[in-house]
């Protein structure tokens, strides 16, 4: 098994564990981590194919490269900022997350501070009163760029300037902030209305040798280092050529759509996100991958309509929320007929449920490899490849 590294003897367990419940493994060192998302993964997908064993992390510390603090009142009146607590409101106050990017923490807390010297006032959900809602900080893998976008619940920030100042002149590492706007009871971290502060609005990094435009809502996985082995096994998955027509399926911003250009004949990304589209669009661009288009569309309905015109496609990727696919898409896909799909899942329970529909639909499952993206949580990815069962025709 690979990545069976263990966190260093010296670093202390997560003083947060038991308030925060966002890591429901704590409690095992990281081999017992991923002995256990293996067998999870056999229990539930086992009955399709040999189940590889997950692929870790060398490090599994301080992965995550995109880190959301919300900010609150106690009742004795001191600020707190941090993460909720699982399944509440209740903000608990974190200096350092163990998963966490420590720059990225650095910043959140640093905020924290700057509260009461420009008089800015945490947002109360209940009585509407305050301001501040979140701070999100991303932070490019490879280039080192940071974004930090501050979130707040009115359009009224008379101190914006002044605390962009401050924030730039202790981190110099920092290369764009944003303030977003989000007035709405919601679950939703970030609002419809944003405005650059400070340099350009987004950051880029480097992501299997491409180039890629990261704004504040972008889809981008936080686990660089595994999004690596992730794309590239997927890729591997494939067995693409330079005859290979692909259709990539729930596209984003097309990271893995441009990603698998460099070896495919053509591919298409299908995605209903306009912003995400249009950051796709500037990533084709930016990385000169003439061989790829997209398609503002419902990736289902899109299908459908090309298998109603003839068209085919080879190889489809999907990569799902952790719903998985519901089944207008899936008889879509069989209706298309690609003679594989790589399914890249974040969920393995609507994964297996996927499966089961496809392999009563004339497709046969070959490899299914676990890779874990989230260390410390029950998560993890996995990446099946599903063939088209020419016999059952």
């Amino acid at each position: 098994m690979s990545g069976k590294n263990s966190i260093k003897k010296e670093q202390a367990p997560c003083p947060y564990a038991k308030k925060c419940g966002g890591c429901q493994l704590m409690n095992m060192t990281y081999p017992e981590q991923l002995s256990w998302k293996t067998a999870r993964c056999i229990k539930l997908l086992g009955r399709f194919c040999h189940v590889e064993d997950i692929i870790g992390m060398q490090n599994p510390a301080h992965y995550r490269n995109k880190v959301q603090a919300a900010y609150q009142f106690t009742r004795s009146g001191k600020v707190v900022s941090g993460v909720y607590q699982s399944g509440t409101h209740n903000v608990v106050n974190v200096n350092s997350c163990l998963t966490e990017d420590i720059k990225a923490d650095e910043i959140t807390v640093y905020i924290r501070s700057l509260l009461p010297r420009f008089r800015i006032l945490p947002y109360n959900e209940d009585t509407k009163a305050g301001f501040l809602r979140h701070v999100l900080v991303r932070r490019g893998f490879s280039s080192g760029e940071i974004m930090v976008v501050l979130v707040g619940a009115n359009p009224c920030f008379p101190m914006k300037n002044r605390l962009c100042d401050a924030l730039v002149e202790r981190f110099p590492e920092i290369t764009t902030v944003v303030f977003n706007i989000n007035p709405h009871k919601t679950s939703m971290v970030l609002g419809e209305r944003s405005e650059t502060l400070y340099g350009k609005g987004f950051i880029e990094d480097t992501l299997c040798g491409c180039a890629f435009r990261i704004s504040p809502a972008s889809f981008y996985q936080i686990n660089p280092v595994q999004t690596g082995i992730l794309y590239n096994t997927a890729i591997s998955f494939a067995g693409l050529n330079k005859n290979s027509t692909v259709i990539d399926a729930y596209c984003g911003t097309g990271t893995i759509g441009i990603a698998a250009a460099k070896y495919a004949g053509s591919v298409t990304g299908v995605e209903l996100n306009p912003d995400a589209v249009r950051d796709a669009v500037f990533n084709a661009k930016r990385n000169k991958t003439d061989n790829i288009a997209f398609v503002k569309a419902d990736a289902g309905e899109y299908m459908l309509e090309a298998a109603k015109q003839g068209e085919k496609a080879d190889i489809v990727f999907m990569d799902p929320p952790r719903a998985g696919s519901d089944k207008k898409f899936l008889s879509s896909l069989v209706s298309l007929a690609p003679e594989k799909i790589v399914y890249i899942s974040c969920n393995p329970e609507t994964l297996a449920r996927d499966l089961a529909y496809l392999t009563k639909n004339g497709y046969k499952v070959k490899k299914i490899q676990p890779i874990d993206m989230f260390p410390f949580t029950s998560h993890c990815e996995v990446i099946a490849l599903i063939m088209r069962n020419f016999s059952s025709k």
